[in-house]
């Protein structure tokens, strides 16, 4: 294990010292116009969740803990517990892997199925080859991430090679990648993005992988990434979309039973290659054992399931939310089967 030396009161003090009051307030609001529940009570009791259960003032609201009784909150990996479990499971040192996407890409080649350059190594005659070879690029910056900075680009959008290489130098791009087409009938969802499914790996002590859950995500509104988009689990053996979906915004507790651009129904709707993606992950998943809790984001292609990155910093809310989260109960009590050892 790879736990930090830092007592519960002295994370608590840090993060409170580094919080927006102006935002927990408005997340107060928001509480109250969602719940009915008085200001006075929410103040009060988002402060003693975070105390008793680690819940960050939006975990409250997200996971809607007005609702819920001592038992149901104490099951859900809050803010402060997922930080616990991160610096449980993951060796900080191997890090760097995850978070520069040119390596990445690299340590990962067997997964990731695309063509790609690493800015950092290639050569002139690289890029003017990738650009030749590809009609369509999507450039994405090196250490962001949430898609931050990444641009789609088409050949017919530069007059030859060398206005390309021109182009993604001035830019400052770490990495050009080839596009990834979704299958048909995650297309038909949404066609603007690649559609993804962050898929969650825990290495239990033996080294076994297991694969918690899987939430598959897509673009709205024109946008080229998937993320702040829609989102609902779908099951791991037949691919289907479980639950209505919530907006990228978790505080906002919208639900959509179709997706508001293409008007397609969301719940039962089959994702191929569902069991594929979830044997690609736990082999993936060994590939750095120093690394035992990680989030894919895997794309399915019309000929299987890709890799896209792995987070080694992986979000604990979107998949934990109401609606989609049966009976009230989070996902600890499936940490802890895996691993005992660990403890809040």
């Amino acid at each position: 294990m790879y736990e930090k030396k830092e007592s519960r009161l002295g994370y608590y003090l840090r993060v409170i010292g580094g919080a927006s009051f102006k935002k927990f307030f408005s997340t107060i609001d928001k509480g109250h116009q969602r719940s009915g529940k008085s200001k006075i009570y929410l103040f009060f009791d988002m402060l003693w969740c975070m105390v008793r259960y680690g819940a960050g003032y939006n975990d409250y609201v997200d996971f809607e803990f007005w609702n819920l009784s001592g038992k149901q909150r104490d099951t859900y990996l809050t803010r402060f517990r997922s930080k616990k479990l991160i610096s449980y499971m993951n060796d900080q040192s191997y890090n760097h892997v995850f978070a520069n996407k040119a390596e990445f890409n690299e340590v990962f080649k067997d997964y990731i199925g695309r063509d790609f350059v690493d800015m950092a190594k290639a050569t002139d005659d690289d890029i003017r080859k990738f650009y030749e070879n590809n009609d369509k690029y999507f450039l994405k910056m090196l250490d962001l991430s949430c898609g931050d900075g990444a641009e789609l680009k088409y050949k017919t959008d530069f007059k030859d090679a060398e206005d390309f290489l021109s182009y993604v130098k001035q830019k400052g791009f770490g990495t050009l990648e080839q596009v990834i087409e979704n299958h048909p009938d995650v297309a038909k969802l949404y066609p603007y993005s690649v559609n993804t499914m962050r898929m969650i790996t825990l290495l239990g002590p033996d080294g076994e992988p297991h694969c918690l859950i899987s939430v598959f995500k897509m673009g709205i509104n024109g946008r080229i990434v998937d993320n702040f988009g829609l989102h609902s689990p779908v099951d791991l053996e037949t691919g289907e979309i479980l639950y209505p979906c919530h907006s990228g915004d978790t505080t906002a507790g919208i639900h959509y039973t179709e997706h508001p651009n293409t008007h397609i129904p969301l719940i039962g709707y089959k994702i191929p290659y569902v069991k594929e993606a979830v044997q690609m992950v736990k082999e993936a998943a060994k590939v750095i054992p120093q690394v035992r809790y990680v989030g894919w984001d895997v794309a399915i292609t019309p000929t299987g399931p890709v890799i896209i990155e792995g987070n080694e910093y992986t979000a604990h809310d979107f998949w934990q939310l109401p609606g989609q989260t049966p009976g009230g109960i989070g996902i600890l009590p499936t940490i802890h089967e895996i691993d005992p050892d660990f403890k809040w």
